[in-house]
């Protein structure tokens, strides 16, 4: 017999077989219960739908329900219909688990790259999402532009030359799912204009090096000195990665005559500087480091998230690109990998100023985490040298050479969860090694703060 689908607020799919109607659907019935494929408290149709979805009379439905309720298979209760009996599948025994060590989950994490994700701003982005979806056109549940929706479009090139001193038309702007992804659209559209290498700071994310290797490229790691990253010297590289406003993870900002050197080389050679501005927006000590794409908007991509000034989870992200590169970039994918919703409700989020409320808070929060940091540091660990606290959500622990893979031990021993500086090293890096931890001093809720510092402290040597 022909395989057969009835719906009824749930799919179901049932193939009867045999001799008669009413065994073979009796028979499907039981078979997809006893496999687990309809699983206990599941609503099956009602006898009259599902009669006229497999086209047989109501009866021959009803009788096999019937069958298998009698059997203990199906339960059938006025009002609340036909549905699969909690004792319906029949468990194996358990069997004894193995004696194993299961490694302990940490109880403290430190772990830098997140933001405190209980301060996402529910409330508010709760009303944002229903303003935008009110005042949504029809046409924004197409296809649509390949870059993005023009509202958010518009909204973060008002937003980022106001607050980062980006030059950013709407025009040249391209919405992505998060950094790591507008990094691999702009690394696969060098990749097909014949580009082979791409030059790293020393310090960075393995993920983002796999990920630009992935793409073709080669990575070639930038030397770097007291001063940070000698970002004019790349060699024969075609672009240049940089996080100049603060560079993860050492903390530092590239030095203005370095930042002036970078640019000059992407004009004279025809090269390009992606600039990363993970968290440009928490700067603490003075105004923020403008964006380096202001020096030449022809000769930079400006790439940023709301992944630390929201949440991560929203995959939300953008590319400020020069205009040759917009048609390629938009050929490997772009705007259209984010739901429209999200795309919406940012725009929302931004036009309102609650985006503006909300980073300002966040900022005042995480710089009062970042006091308390220094100062438990300076009273319980004097011989540790934080640096890298002007921006960011992380500092870097400076820590007596040698003692940085005993100090991370210690840290697991008292369960935090913390990196330390090689971690982030590039394999092909030269100069000398220094041992440091780097701490996220973000993740951690609020009421876990004093305990997570007390816990770092007995760690550190």
């Amino acid at each position: 017999m022909a395989e057969h689908r009835a719906t009824l607020g749930i799919d179901l799919h049932l193939a009867p077989t045999g001799p008669g109607l009413r065994r073979g659907l009796t028979d499907a019935l039981r078979e997809a219960v006893r496999t687990g494929r309809l699983t206990p408290g599941t609503r099956l149709p009602s006898s009259r739908s599902l009669a006229a979805d497999l086209g047989i009379a109501r009866n021959t439905v009803a009788d096999a329900y019937a069958d298998l309720v009698a059997e203990g298979w199906l339960t059938a209760r006025q009002g609340s219909g036909t549905r699969v009996a909690d004792r319906a599948v029949p468990r194996p025994p358990a069997r004894p688990a193995a004696p194993r060590r299961v490694p302990g989950r940490p109880r403290y994490d430190l772990l830098p790259g997140t933001p405190d994700l209980a301060s996402f701003p529910r409330a508010a982005w709760l009303k944002a999402t229903r303003r935008a979806l009110a005042a949504a056109p029809n046409d924004a549940f197409g296809y649509g532009d390949p870059r993005g929706r023009p509202e958010l479009r518009t909204a973060l090139a008002d937003y980022l030359a106001r607050v980062r001193g980006v030059r950013a038309d709407p025009e040249r702007l391209v919405v992505c799912s998060g950094f790591a992804h507008g990094l691999h659209l702009v690394c696969a559209a060098l990749h097909a204009r014949g580009a082979r290498t791409l030059a790293v700071e020393s310090y960075g994310l393995d993920i983002h090096w796999d990920l630009v290797e992935r793409t073709g490229l080669r990575t070639v790691p930038l030397p770097f000195d007291d001063l940070g990253t000698r970002a004019q010297s790349p060699g024969d590289a075609d672009a240049v990665l940089l996080n100049p406003a603060h560079q993860f993870p050492l903390g530092g900002a590239l030095v203005p005559d370095r930042r002036a050197a970078a640019v000059d080389w992407a004009r004279r050679t025809g090269g390009l500087v992606l600039e990363d501005d993970y968290d440009g927006e928490f700067r603490y000590d003075r105004q923020a480091v403008g964006a380096l794409q202001d020096l030449d908007p022809d000769h930079v991509v400006y790439l940023g998230t709301a992944s630390k000034s929201l949440a991560p989870g929203l995959r939300l992200g953008w590319m400020v690109l020069p205009p040759s590169l917009v048609p390629e970039v938009v050929a490997h994918g772009g705007g259209r990998s984010v739901g429209v919703l999200d795309q919406l409700t940012l725009a929302e989020f931004l036009t309102s100023g609650a985006y503006d409320r909300h980073v300002r808070a966040a900022r005042l929060r995480y710089r009062r985490r970042r006091d308390a940091l220094v100062e438990a540091l300076a009273t319980r660990a004097p011989d540790v040298r934080v640096t890298g606290i002007a921006a960011g959500l992380h500092a870097v622990l400076r820590l007596p050479p040698g003692t940085e893979p005993s100090v991370v031990r210690a840290a697991a021993w008292h369960g935090l969860a913390v990196h330390g500086l090689a971690r982030y090293r590039h394999p092909a890096a030269g100069g000398a090694r220094e041992d440091a931890l780097v701490v996220g001093y973000a993740t951690p809720p609020d009421h876990a703060w004093a305990s997570t510092l007390e816990a770092l402290c007995r760690a550190l040597p």
